[in-house]
């Protein structure tokens, strides 16, 4: 069986979900995850990899790597049996690192929006997007992200059989080509898609199989349905916000990303 893990927005619960149907149901000896990600949230890289390990525990797990499997995208694949990649994936990056964007003066000086806090006590509320962070939140923040690349190092070490020194070194957010990550363990084998499903078929003893590719497709017809609303809340804001709609998606995109996060730093795009 085939599971497809791309994007940023992953459905943690959704994708966990589908892992544990079918490690529970005998019917599938093995799962090949297809991974195009730069990561995103800690939180639910660790949720799906808790599922993954599982998974491994009773079935043949395979991880193929598409242009990117980095940050959270490799930390759900380092439980894995097997990691293939191509020679130009994007790999590695293991790493953590908090965004908490401050939107205070964008939203008072640009649309004109300010904010009154009553608290019970200094930490109510605590990490705003109203207002930069005091000291005592920084040293918060900076606790949870050592303690989160502890984590990532410690998952990656078991995982690929690697002391935790070994991954630290070739880790600190460090990028790696696919040629590079061979060399250095963090993957397997070169190959496709299909050099995946034939490695997982080999290693789980199975001549003679079908495979099913999760999740399943949306229905045409509802997805240009959405994607016209889509469409036409574009074009409302536009006309309502004028020249104002850049600093809203700019907004938009920022509080995304607000929390700890294992994922690259950047976006990279291949032509």
């Amino acid at each position: 069986i085939g599971i497809s893990i791309g994007g940023e927005g992953i459905d943690s619960d959704k994708l966990s979900r589908e892992i544990r149907k079918i490690r529970q149901d005998s019917t599938y000896k093995a799962i090949v995850l297809r991974i195009n990600s730069p990561g995103g949230s800690a939180f639910d890289s660790d949720i799906i990899l808790r599922e993954v390990k599982l998974a491994a525990e009773e079935k043949v797990v395979i991880a193929s790597f598409g242009d990117v499997a980095a940050s959270g995208g490799y930390y759900i694949a380092c439980a894995a049996d097997k990691i293939v990649a191509s020679p130009n994936t994007i790999t590695g990056s293991i790493g953590i690192f908090g965004v908490i964007p401050n939107a205070g003066e964008l939203l008072n000086d640009k649309l004109g929006i300010t904010f009154d806090a009553i608290e019970t006590n200094k930490h109510s509320n605590l990490i705003p997007l109203t207002r930069s962070m005091t000291n005592f939140e920084r040293n918060l923040l900076q606790q949870y992200i050592e303690e989160g690349y502890e984590t990532f190092i410690s998952h990656v070490s078991d995982g690929r059989e690697m002391e935790k020194s070994e991954v630290d070194e070739i880790g600190q957010g460090r990028v790696w080509s696919g040629e590079n990550a061979l060399e250095i363990g963090l993957i397997d084998m070169f190959g496709g898609l299909n050099d995946a499903i034939d490695l997982a078929a080999e290693i789980a003893g199975l001549d003679d199989y079908r495979t099913v590719s999760l999740p399943y497709l949306p229905d045409p017809f509802e997805e240009l349905f959405n994607t016209g609303a889509d469409n036409v809340r574009t074009w409302w804001l536009k006309k309502e916000l004028g020249k104002n709609y850049r600093f809203y998606e700019q907004y938009k995109k920022i509080t995304q990303m607000k929390g700890v996060l294992a994922r690259m730093p950047y976006d990279i795009e291949i032509y």
